[in-house]
């Protein structure tokens, strides 16, 4: 039998504790210690009986550790995976895996000359949601998907210390801009022509409190990604139009529900409705026989879960789920996106929109 993997957490914060949860249980990797750099979670990682660490080294020296989580600020993810790389030890790093895409490449480079594992914990491509949507799409239940839209919004501003800084790489772009746009690029395959896009200030920090970026395939699929931090009043969770029908999902809970062209309803003239002060016949509702209503219903993933996975590529038994190629890009459309809003403009750069690893060399 394959030895148990030893997994050491660096960074005991939110994330880095919620990593234990995601492991337990597991019967092929454990969480064998922690170090963080502040006494008290230190402590608490003690409490629950976790060995912990004085410093990074120490923890890179220890030879039973065969990997580590990087669940640290944004900015020092690069130094710390370099270092565990070369020390010889598997790495899962949380996301945003770099502030820009020439870093991730560095730790790519070294990852390969080490023959080590690295990967980037984008879990947010095994949520019900994305999952349900990524199943219309593939198998067309609204017909060909041309439109659509992806947000979350909530009213707490950004939260912690960190994350409010732009030198460890704060703002929601990063935060949760980098999941949107993960499950977008995962679900949307193909080449991407256009990015315009919005940051938002309102709360006055130096980073942004929230976005809004349109984004423009080659195969004509069209997206809205947004977040929001200052919104008392949410929209919808997913919207989706295709040539059949449309989609909603309004929150995590999976409310809403799809709509679809009922194909055997005899075409029939819209009846004019009163619509403020004068009458439409474009924006009356369809009659009842026309459509057919469906509720929200799961959908089964066959994706390993995450550190099934992790374990899985270590020991050559199947690939990533999230290839660093996928990660690289999803950066670069960062980069594409800040670069829109810093300059107003539409960002037309296919080559760099749509720039791979091999193209990077790598």
């Amino acid at each position: 039998m394959s030895k148990i993997l030893s997994l050491v957490i660096v960074g005991f914060g939110g994330m880095g504790s919620y990593h234990v949860q995601l492991i337990e249980g597991n019967q092929n990797i454990k969480v064998s210690g922690v170090y963080d750099i502040a006494d008290e979670r230190q402590q608490a990682a003690s409490q629950l009986g976790f060995k912990t660490y004085p410093n990074l080294e120490a923890v890179l020296q220890d030879s039973t550790v065969d990997a580590i989580l990087i669940a640290t600020p944004n900015d020092v993810h690069k130094e710390i995976a370099i270092k565990a790389l070369e020390a010889g030890k598997h790495v899962v790093c949380e996301k945003p895996v770099t502030i820009n895409s020439r870093d991730l490449l560095d730790i790519i480079d070294v990852a390969k000359n080490h023959d080590r594992v690295f990967m980037v914990h984008q879990n947010r491509r095994w949520d019900e949601d994305f999952v349900i949507i990524k199943d219309m799409y593939d198998h067309h239940k609204v017909g060909e998907v041309f439109h659509l839209e992806s947000r979350v919004q909530g009213a707490n501003g950004i939260p912690g210390d960190w994350r409010h800084l732009q030198a460890h790489g704060g703002g929601m772009v990063l935060d949760w801009g980098v999941h949107l746009l993960d499950q977008l690029l995962f679900m949307v395959k193909g080449k991407i022509t256009s990015v315009t896009a919005n940051l938002s200030f309102a709360l006055g920090d130096e980073v942004d409190d929230g976005f809004i970026s349109y984004i423009t395939f080659e195969n004509g699929v069209t997206a809205v990604i947004e977040v929001g931090t200052t919104n008392y009043v949410k929209l919808p969770r997913w919207y989706i139009k295709g040539t059949e029908g449309t989609a909603l999902i309004q929150d995590w809970d999976l409310s809403g529900e799809r709509v679809n062209r009922n194909q055997s309803a005899e075409k029939s003239e819209p009846k004019p409705i009163r619509a403020g002060q004068g009458l439409t016949k474009t924006m009356a509702p369809p009659s009842e026989s026309a459509t057919i209503r469906y509720p929200i219903e799961k959908v089964e993933t066959k994706m390993e879960s995450f550190y099934d996975n992790f374990v899985a590529v270590i020991r050559g038994k199947s690939e990533p789920i999230v290839k660093n190629e996928e990660v690289y890009r999803v950066l670069v459309l960062i980069e594409a996106i800040f670069k829109a809003a810093e300059t107003n403009e539409v960002v037309k750069d296919f080559d760099v929109l749509n720039h791979t690893l091999d193209q990077a060399n790598l």
